[in-house]
């Protein structure tokens, strides 16, 4: 699956050089082919301040919206 930009996706797996934990969220900021083999690749913000992290494409999933929300009018 190809994220579009900008799209906000959260980690399937842990990133210990990263010091980060399955489920982190972050934001697609760029998308780029890896080697042969390796299948696409995205550089993520907002997982470590004034960085970005490249991960693999099966390194993340989407986050699913949620339908349920039911604003409350008064």
């Amino acid at each position: 699956m190809k994220y579009p930009l900008f799209a906000q996706v959260k980690l399937k797996i842990d990133l210990p050089e990263f010091n980060l934990k399955k489920g982190a969220i972050g934001t697609i900021v760029e998308f780029y082919d890896l080697p042969v083999g390796q299948g696409p690749g995205y550089s993520l913000e907002g997982l470590i301040p004034n960085d970005t992290v490249e991960v693999s494409e099966s390194a993340i999933s989407a986050i699913v919206q949620s339908s349920l929300f039911t604003p409350i009018l008064r």
